[in-house]
């Protein structure tokens, strides 16, 4: 069963985040060939008070 992790700053819709999911699905299906239902696609928002880029947390 593939295990799809995304993770990213809020921001982006819930029409993006079904398209997203939709597509990855389509590309793990094609690619591995397994069943639609079996890949798992989770998509987790990290505020950006909790990214580090470079080393530097962002000031609040």
């Amino acid at each position: 069963m593939p295990m799809i992790r995304l993770e990213m700053l809020p921001g982006r819709t819930t029409e993006q985040k079904r398209d997203f999911a939709r597509e990855v699905t389509r590309l793990a299906v094609e690619t591995l060939n397994c069943k639609p239902e079996s890949v798992d696609v989770i998509i987790t928002e990290i505020p950006k008070s909790h990214w580090a880029k470079g080393g530097v947390l962002p000031e609040e």
